[in-house]
């Protein structure tokens, strides 16, 4: 039974990392969305993503 809970939380852990990735993704976008409004500037789709995909 051991064998199977570390099993089933070793699963879960290693399977959150790419929504950790997700998530900062997200949150680094709404900083520099943020910055970009408080200098006045405007977010411009034409710009390719820069943030680096795993």
């Amino acid at each position: 039974m051991k064998i199977w809970t570390c099993a089933a939380v070793a699963a879960l852990a290693l399977s959150s990392c790419n929504t950790m990735i997700g998530l900062g993704r997200d949150f680094r976008q709404l900083g520099e969305g943020l910055e970009n409004t408080a200098h006045g500037e405007s977010w411009s789709s034409d710009e390719p993503d820069p943030l680096p995909s795993y």
